[in-house]
């Protein structure tokens, strides 16, 4: 009786989560989503304040401290989080944007290639940005050239942090990180601005405040489900291991979270046999997460 109640609740809150037109992440704010071609977007920037493990994201508003961070931090525009959090969301430097459990389970940062099969669907770079930013001059500078929303992405100018803790471009840029490194100090980024209707992407030192936006993971599934047939996880249902085996290159993160989207494990992936211990899971309903460069999937876990 009590797998048969568990396996009902899991398979009621994923059809609720499919159906759902919000997103809630783990400090309870809400979010809406767009449908842009085959992706699904928060119309929102983060604001999130902790990780989904319950770690905080630390609130940095020294200027020497932020210079010299490695690890993920948060700000907010002139360090006013009043003025600024409720339209505009926090701005993160990238060690934050890079953390697998900063978006709600089931969601990520986008890589510097989902903008871009957004702006592909959009019409292509020179205009997309015109099709996702929000229309009129109440948040955006004047012009606010080529703005329509007609996406309803909802692009606004939340300018940025840079190393030097200086805050800047406010009403006139919107600056996203991506998780997409460029090189050891550098990351790419996406940014809209106020007069141009395209989209353009930079290579941004990881210790700049940006903001961050996120996109549902495709649940493209595992085994004869998957169509790339690159991972292949059973059994499923499991008791005490599951066994995960991919014959693609990069490299591959796991991560399981519970029903009430708790993560409860995360490690790397080696290629070909993955053995994994859930001998001290509870019996339920888990979310296995795979993440790599070019490849997210997910999948429901029912364990014994």
């Amino acid at each position: 009786m009590k797998k048969s109640i568990l396996l009902f609740a899991g398979l009621a809150l994923l059809t609720l989560e499919i159906q759902a037109q919000t997103v809630i992440d783990y400090d309870g704010n809400v979010y809406d989503t767009v449908t842009i071609g085959t992706q699904v977007w928060l119309k929102q920037n983060l604001k999130v304040t902790h990780y989904n493990n319950g770690n905080p994201i630390p609130n940095v508003t020294d200027i020497a401290t932020w210079a010299n961070l490695t690890t993920g931090a948060r700000c907010y525009y002139n360090n006013d989080s009043t003025a600024y959090d409720s339209v505009y969301g926090a701005l993160y430097n990238w060690y934050v944007a890079q953390d697998p459990n900063i978006c709600p389970a089931g969601w990520h940062v986008s890589s510097n290639a989902e903008w871009q099969t957004t702006e592909t669907f959009l019409g292509g770079a020179s205009i997309a940005g015109g099709k996702m930013k929000e229309a009129g001059t109440i948040h955006w500078a004047s012009p606010n050239f080529g703005a329509s929303n007609s996406s309803e992405f909802t692009g606004l100018p939340g300018g940025m942090r840079d190393p030097s803790g200086v805050f800047s471009s406010y009403r006139e840029n919107g600056f996203w990180w991506t998780t997409t490194a460029y090189n050891a100090s550098s990351a790419w980024s996406t940014y809209l601005w106020f007069q141009f209707a395209g989209v353009d992407h930079n290579p941004t030192p990881k210790k700049y405040g940006l903001s961050i936006r996120c996109i549902k993971d495709n649940s493209v599934g595992f085994g004869e489900n998957n169509s790339l047939e690159k991972i292949k996880l059973y059994p499923n249902p499991a008791n005490d291991q599951i066994t995960i085996d991919y014959n693609d290159g990069q490299n591959l993160s796991l991560s399981v979270y519970n029903i009430v989207g708790k993560l409860v494990l995360q490690r790397e992936l080696n290629k070909n046999k993955n053995i994994i211990d859930i001998s001290t899971f509870a019996t339920g309903v888990y979310i296995i997460r795979i993440n790599g460069a070019s490849l997210t999937v997910q999948q429901k876990l029912i364990i014994e």
